[in-house]
């Protein structure tokens, strides 16, 4: 297998003055491609390298971060999502053997065009009902999302750096 698509970051910047729905999307997208850079450059084995005893992999970390965009930013609105091919439940963080690198890295391309056009089009006040019966507004979701997101780049930053070194948000500038 080869690597990953090269993933141009394009190191957007939370706006000085802007609105807080402005800003809280494009915080999120930030750190979206940051989670794309670590997987750049490394090959199949890589990504999939248990590296906790838990067996936390970058692989697995992307695809969970799919499913949970999938599940708070559409299935709490009512917007629609894909049908999973495994449990949410027990499976969003593993990868098997028949999931391809592109198979993942394609349903979180998914998941976050649709996750934007939901973002896009809801108001920060508007409710949605999470998985577990609570109402929940976009801007929670948005400030959830993003401490989730942020909690498992970090996540990432360590699996990274103990596969071949690499540290940072973004490789440096040519």
């Amino acid at each position: 297998m080869s690597s990953p698509a090269p993933h141009a970051p394009r190191v957007p910047h939370v706006p000085y003055t802007g609105g807080e729905k402005e800003s809280l999307h494009i915080s999120l997208d930030r750190h979206r491609d940051v989670v794309l850079w670590k997987l750049e450059g490394l090959d199949d084995e890589q990504v999939r390298r248990p590296m906790t005893p838990t067996g936390t992999n970058l692989l697995g970390l992307v695809k969970h971060l799919a499913t949970v965009e999938y599940g708070w930013f559409c299935a709490a609105f009512g917007r629609p999502t894909e049908t999973f091919w495994f449990d949410t439940a027990t499976e969003d963080m593993t990868v098997g053997p028949d999931e391809t690198t592109a198979d993942i890295l394609a349903f979180y391309a998914r998941a976050r065009a649709a996750a934007d056009a939901a973002i896009r089009e809801t108001d920060l006040e508007t409710t949605g009902t999470a998985w577990d019966g609570r109402v929940v507004s976009m801007r929670w979701v948005l400030i959830h999302m993003l401490e989730d997101l942020l909690r498992h780049a970090g996540h990432m930053d360590i699996v990274r750096e103990l596969i071949d070194g690499a540290t940072g948000s973004y490789p440096a500038p040519a």
